[in-house]
C-alpha cells in the first residue's frame, strides 16, 4: 500500500497561549488528529511529550507566551513540534532524582520519543520530538481510509484560520471545535456548488449515497 494514499500532506497546526490550564485541551486536540491519522498506538506517548514541551515553554519562557503546536507525518515517523518566540531559553536534559518535583520534563521526552532536538530560527525556536511508525502490513490495517486523510488535511486548513488565530480556552479546543471546523468546510463546499450553478440538495444526496455505500462496503 502506497504511503501517499493515506498520509496527510499538510501538518496540523494549533496556535495557543502557553498556560497550564491549556495543556489538557491541547492533548485532547492532538489525540483527535492522531486518531484521524490512524496512530492510536502513539497517542499516549505523543500527548505526554507534547505536554512536557508546552510545560517547558511555560516554565522557561513564561506564561501566556504565544506558541504553536505542530504535528506532521514523514516517511516512517511522526514529528511533534512546539514553536515559541524565545531563541535564548533552550531546553536541556538534566539528571533529576526520582523524588524530584521538577527538572524531569525533557528526561521524559527523551525516554518516550525516539529522538528530540531544538532548532533556532532567528526570532523563535522549535523544540521537537519524533516517533517511529511501524508501517508493517499488520499496522496498516488500522490506517485511515484515504478520505479520512484528505479530511484531516482540510480540517488542518480551517484550524489555522478564523477563530483559531485567537487565544482559545479549554472548551473551544475540544472535539466540538473540530466538529465546527468540519461543518464550516461542508458549508463552504455547498457555497461552491451553488456558485457553479449546481443543485445543493442533489450534491448532498450524492454525497450521502457515496458515504452509505462506502460504509456498507467497509469490512468489520
Amino acid at each position: 500500500m502506497d504511503d501517499s494514499l493515506w498520509r496527510p500532506t499538510q501538518p496540523w497546526r494549533l496556535p495557543f497561549l502557553a498556560e497550564a490550564d491549556q495543556v489538557g485541551a491541547l492533548r485532547r486536540a492532538l489525540r483527535i488528529h492522531l486518531e484521524y491519522w490512524g496512530l492510536h498506538e502513539l497517542s499516549d506517548a505523543a500527548e505526554l511529550c507534547a505536554s512536557e514541551l508546552v510545560a517547558n515553554v511555560i516554565k522557561h519562557v513564561g506564561p501566556e507566551t504565544p506558541s504553536t503546536l505542530i504535528a506532521s507525518l514523514g516517511v516512517g515517523r511522526l514529528r511533534i513540534e512546539v514553536h515559541d518566540p524565545d531563541a535564548r531559553a533552550l531546553p536541556t536534559l538534566t539528571c533529576a532524582s526520582l523524588d524530584a518535583e521538577a527538572g524531569r520534563g525533557m528526561a521524559l521526552v527523551d525516554a518516550m520519543s525516539d529522538r528530540w532536538g531544538v532548532e533556532l530560527a532567528g526570532d523563535h525556536k522549535v523544540t521537537w520530538c519524533e516517533f517511529c511508525i511501524d508501517a508493517t502490513p499488520t499496522e496498516r490495517r488500522h490506517m485511515p481510509m484515504p478520505r479520512l486523510a484528505r479530511a484531516a488535511d482540510v480540517l488542518s486548513l480551517y484550524s489555522v484560520s478564523g477563530a483559531m488565530q485567537q487565544p482559545l480556552d479549554q472548551g473551544r479546543l475540544s472535539a466540538a471545535l473540530a466538529e465546527e471546523a468540519a461543518i464550516n468546510a461542508i458549508t463552504d463546499l455547498l457555497h461552491w456548488f451553488r456558485a457553479q450553478g449546481r443543485d445543493v440538495d442533489d450534491a448532498l444526496d450524492q454525497a450521502q449515497s457515496h458515504f452509505e455505500a462506502e460504509c456498507g462496503a467497509r469490512p468489520s
